[in-house]
Protein backbone atom coordinates (compact mmCIF):
# COMPACT_ATOMS: atom_id res chain seq x y z
CA UNK A 1 0.00 0.00 0.00
CA UNK A 2 1.34 3.37 -0.98
CA UNK A 3 -0.02 6.64 0.38
CA UNK A 4 0.81 10.23 -0.36
CA UNK A 5 -0.02 12.51 2.56
CA UNK A 6 -0.31 16.27 2.20
CA UNK A 7 -0.80 18.62 5.13
CA UNK A 8 -3.56 21.01 4.11
CA UNK A 9 -5.39 24.07 5.32
CA UNK A 10 -8.39 22.85 3.30
CA UNK A 11 -9.27 20.36 0.57
CA UNK A 12 -12.30 19.28 -1.39
CA UNK A 13 -13.25 16.60 -3.88
CA UNK A 14 -15.76 16.88 -6.71
CA UNK A 15 -17.21 14.39 -9.18
CA UNK A 16 -19.03 15.58 -12.31
CA UNK A 17 -18.78 19.20 -11.11
CA UNK A 18 -20.56 18.28 -7.85
CA UNK A 19 -18.74 18.72 -4.55
CA UNK A 20 -18.68 15.38 -2.73
CA UNK A 21 -16.71 16.21 0.43
CA UNK A 22 -14.46 18.86 1.94
CA UNK A 23 -12.27 19.33 4.98
CA UNK A 24 -10.58 22.15 6.83
CA UNK A 25 -7.20 21.82 8.53
CA UNK A 26 -5.84 18.29 8.29
CA UNK A 27 -4.43 15.88 5.74
CA UNK A 28 -5.30 14.92 2.20
CA UNK A 29 -4.37 11.27 1.72
CA UNK A 30 -4.08 9.59 -1.68
CA UNK A 31 -4.21 5.79 -1.35
CA UNK A 32 -2.84 3.23 -3.82
CA UNK A 33 -3.58 -0.42 -3.06
CA UNK A 34 -1.36 -3.13 -4.53
CA UNK A 35 -2.08 -6.78 -5.33
CA UNK A 36 -0.52 -8.32 -2.23
CA UNK A 37 -1.73 -5.75 0.30
CA UNK A 38 -3.55 -7.10 3.34
CA UNK A 39 -4.56 -6.19 6.88
CA UNK A 40 -0.93 -5.86 8.02
CA UNK A 41 -0.26 -3.13 5.47
CA UNK A 42 -3.57 -1.52 6.34
CA UNK A 43 -2.68 -1.39 10.05
CA UNK A 44 0.78 0.03 9.32
CA UNK A 45 -0.59 2.74 7.02
CA UNK A 46 -3.46 3.64 9.40
CA UNK A 47 -1.01 4.05 12.26
CA UNK A 48 1.29 6.25 10.16
CA UNK A 49 -1.52 8.50 8.94
CA UNK A 50 -2.91 8.98 12.45
CA UNK A 51 0.33 9.31 14.39
CA UNK A 52 2.84 10.92 12.03
CA UNK A 53 3.91 14.15 13.72
CA UNK A 54 3.67 16.61 10.84
CA UNK A 55 1.87 19.57 12.44
CA UNK A 56 3.69 22.40 14.23
CA UNK A 57 3.71 22.76 18.00
CA UNK A 58 3.99 26.08 19.86
CA UNK A 59 7.70 26.22 18.91
CA UNK A 60 6.82 25.70 15.24
CA UNK A 61 8.43 22.24 15.19
CA UNK A 62 6.68 19.30 13.53
CA UNK A 63 5.68 17.60 16.74
CA UNK A 64 1.90 17.06 16.58
CA UNK A 65 -0.20 14.41 14.84
CA UNK A 66 -3.57 14.73 13.14
CA UNK A 67 -5.08 13.31 16.33
CA UNK A 68 -3.29 15.90 18.50
CA UNK A 69 -4.68 18.81 16.49
CA UNK A 70 -8.12 17.20 16.04
CA UNK A 71 -7.78 17.76 12.29
CA UNK A 72 -9.66 16.14 9.46
CA UNK A 73 -8.75 13.55 6.84
CA UNK A 74 -9.84 13.56 3.21
CA UNK A 75 -8.96 10.20 1.67
CA UNK A 76 -8.86 9.66 -2.07
CA UNK A 77 -8.40 6.28 -3.76
CA UNK A 78 -5.68 6.60 -6.39
CA UNK A 79 -4.55 3.43 -8.15
CA UNK A 80 -1.98 5.39 -10.16
CA UNK A 81 0.27 5.41 -7.08
CA UNK A 82 0.88 1.73 -7.78
CA UNK A 83 2.30 2.48 -11.24
CA UNK A 84 5.63 1.06 -12.33
CA UNK A 85 7.50 3.54 -14.50
CA UNK A 86 11.01 2.13 -14.48
CA UNK A 87 10.90 0.93 -18.08
CA UNK A 88 9.45 2.70 -21.08
CA UNK A 89 7.28 5.78 -21.05
CA UNK A 90 3.86 4.36 -20.37
CA UNK A 91 3.06 3.53 -16.74
CA UNK A 92 2.21 -0.08 -15.93
CA UNK A 93 -0.59 -0.65 -13.45
CA UNK A 94 -0.16 -4.42 -13.32
CA UNK A 95 0.68 -4.22 -9.62
CA UNK A 96 -2.64 -2.55 -8.70
CA UNK A 97 -5.13 -4.71 -6.81
CA UNK A 98 -8.27 -5.52 -8.78
CA UNK A 99 -10.93 -2.87 -8.09
CA UNK A 100 -13.46 -5.04 -6.21
CA UNK A 101 -10.86 -6.29 -3.70
CA UNK A 102 -9.16 -2.89 -3.47
CA UNK A 103 -12.46 -1.22 -2.61
CA UNK A 104 -12.98 -3.62 0.31
CA UNK A 105 -9.50 -2.93 1.68
CA UNK A 106 -9.90 0.81 1.08
CA UNK A 107 -13.19 0.88 3.01
CA UNK A 108 -11.49 -1.02 5.83
CA UNK A 109 -8.80 1.66 5.92
CA UNK A 110 -11.45 4.36 6.24
CA UNK A 111 -13.04 2.47 9.15
CA UNK A 112 -9.65 2.09 10.85
CA UNK A 113 -8.98 5.80 10.55
CA UNK A 114 -12.46 6.67 11.82
CA UNK A 115 -11.88 4.67 15.01
CA UNK A 116 -9.58 7.50 16.12
CA UNK A 117 -12.59 9.77 16.55
CA UNK A 118 -11.44 12.34 14.03
CA UNK A 119 -13.44 13.29 10.95
CA UNK A 120 -12.65 11.06 7.95
CA UNK A 121 -14.14 11.86 4.57
CA UNK A 122 -13.50 10.41 1.13
CA UNK A 123 -14.20 10.75 -2.56
CA UNK A 124 -15.90 8.19 -4.79
CA UNK A 125 -13.88 5.00 -5.25
CA UNK A 126 -12.95 4.49 -8.90
CA UNK A 127 -14.46 7.77 -10.11
CA UNK A 128 -12.75 10.55 -12.03
CA UNK A 129 -12.38 13.18 -9.33
CA UNK A 130 -11.28 16.80 -9.17
CA UNK A 131 -9.26 17.59 -6.06
CA UNK A 132 -8.70 21.13 -4.83
CA UNK A 133 -6.40 21.86 -1.92
CA UNK A 134 -4.58 24.56 -0.09
CA UNK A 135 -1.30 22.89 0.83
CA UNK A 136 0.11 23.89 4.21
CA UNK A 137 3.86 24.19 3.94
CA UNK A 138 4.04 22.49 1.50
CA UNK A 139 4.38 19.38 3.63
CA UNK A 140 4.11 16.13 1.67
CA UNK A 141 5.12 12.55 2.50
CA UNK A 142 5.08 9.25 0.60
CA UNK A 143 4.70 6.10 2.67
CA UNK A 144 5.11 2.63 1.22
CA UNK A 145 4.04 -0.20 3.53
CA UNK A 146 6.61 -2.52 1.94
CA UNK A 147 9.43 -0.38 3.35
CA UNK A 148 8.21 -0.54 6.96
CA UNK A 149 10.89 -2.89 8.27
CA UNK A 150 14.00 -0.88 7.47
CA UNK A 151 16.67 -0.40 10.16
CA UNK A 152 18.73 2.71 10.78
Amino acid sequence: MIVLIQRVKSAKVSVDSREINKIGKGVLVFVGIEKNDNDKELEFISDKILNLRIFPDSDNKMNLSIIDIRGEILSISQFTLTARIKNGRRPSFSNAMEPEKAKLLYNKLLKNLSKSGISVKDGVFGAMMKIELVNDGPVTFIIDSKIKNYKK
